[in-house]
């Protein structure tokens, strides 16, 4: 949930701002700014706790790695999709069947107990996902399919 911290603080700060210099609120741009910072910090992090991020990814699927870089690409150009209205609508399906898919690796983190910051056993398990994720989760689609589709 720390992580939504970065989407709310960009949508805030972002909403005041454009309400203060241009004296209107423009949802649209702050809410699809919030989501792509977020999206793109979270991209990002593919690269810093890449072996962490392999953990979660289950067995069955060859290539940890490469997928565990192809995703976080994909974030980081999602949140720059989000940016362009001529396809914000599309990346916004995307990127919400992304979240989807993206949830079996978070189901598989929490059996393992997998914390990817320290790229070993030590994560919080179960809890965390009953707890934080599947909130967190329903949050990024219901945000992204509101400010990407809903508003466009």
């Amino acid at each position: 949930m720390k992580l939504l911290i970065i989407l709310f603080v960009t949508f805030i700060l972002t909403l005041l701002g454009i309400k203060i210099f241009q004296g209107n609120w423009d949802f649209l741009f702050s809410g699809n700014l919030g989501m792509a910072v977020f999206i793109i910090f979270t991209g990002i992090s593919h690269f810093k706790f890449q072996k962490g991020m392999a953990m979660m990814i289950p067995d069955f699927i060859p290539a940890k790695m490469f997928w565990v870089y192809f995703t976080g690409i994909i974030e980081i150009a999602a949140g720059v999709g989000l940016m362009i209205p001529s396809i914000r609508e599309t990346t916004a399906v995307l990127l919400i069947i992304f979240y989807v898919l993206v949830f079996v690796a978070n189901i598989n983190a929490s059996k393992k107990r997998i914390n990817i910051f320290k790229a070993d056993y030590t994560g919080p398990g179960m809890s965390y996902l009953y707890k934080e994720r599947i909130l967190m989760q329903l949050i990024l689609i219901v945000w992204t399919w509101y400010f990407g589709i809903y508003l466009t």
